[in-house]
């Protein structure tokens, strides 16, 4: 039998956070592992239960879920957990703010349980949770932001050419097929050549790819 995916469930408003935990726990692949009604108690449990996720609320009181998103998912964290922040604020600062801080996807509350599934099984495969379009309307907006003033550091990338041409289509927000499509090479290919990327960059997922392209001046 596989293991659940086990979920920490993080919101200060506590029908909300019931339904949730309710959602989540009436799936026989997931298991509530905890819930909390503040930030600094959800960086607490998850020292303590080690779940595989957190879904994160970004307002809530003592800590809010943005800081304690950096605290679980941050860069330099000894053991960093996966996070999905799931909100009722759909601004594109708290998309920015949320996943520069580590997380893995962003969700609004509003959605359907069958997305918000889909997202925990997403985010706990390993995968971000950002469609393709929205990855290109955050990164259009925020691009300046996070774009280099030290110049293209191609040449001291530790990529292949053919690694890097594959990390500038995935900041331009293509998905793997348009990947594999616009280089005439298979889904599968692509799907190894993204691994590769992962890897070599010490990045968790696509998204923290996009934010290390701009970042490092591979992709404007």
């Amino acid at each position: 039998m596989t293991t659940p995916i086990r979920v920490l469930v993080c919101d200060d408003q506590a029908l909300i956070r019931t339904g949730l935990v309710t959602i989540i726990d009436a799936q026989p692949d997931l298991e509530v592992a905890g819930e909390c009604a503040d930030g600094q108690t959800a960086v607490d449990l998850a020292g303590q239960l080690r779940p595989d996720i957190v879904v994160m609320d970004i307002r809530m009181p003592v800590l809010d879920g943005i800081e304690a998103t950096r605290q679980l998912a941050g860069t330099g964290v000894r053991h960093p957990v996966k996070v999905l922040v799931v909100t009722t604020f759909n601004l594109d600062e708290y998309v920015y703010e949320a996943l520069r801080a580590g997380a893995s996807g962003f969700l609004l509350k509003d959605a359907p349980p069958s997305q918000l599934l889909h997202g925990i099984r997403t985010v706990a495969s390993g995968a971000a949770l950002l469609a393709p379009e929205v990855t290109r309307q955050l990164v259009g907006r925020y691009a300046a932001r996070i774009r280099p003033t030290s110049g293209n550091t191609a040449d001291r990338s530790p990529l292949t050419p053919r690694e890097l041409e594959v990390l500038r289509l995935i900041a331009d927000g293509l998905s793997n097929s348009e990947i594999a499509t616009t280089l005439t090479i298979s889904p599968e290919t692509v799907k190894t050549f993204v691994s590769r990327i992962l890897t070599k960059l010490g990045l968790r997922d696509r998204v923290q790819a996009v934010v290390y392209a701009y970042r490092h001046g591979l992709a404007t």
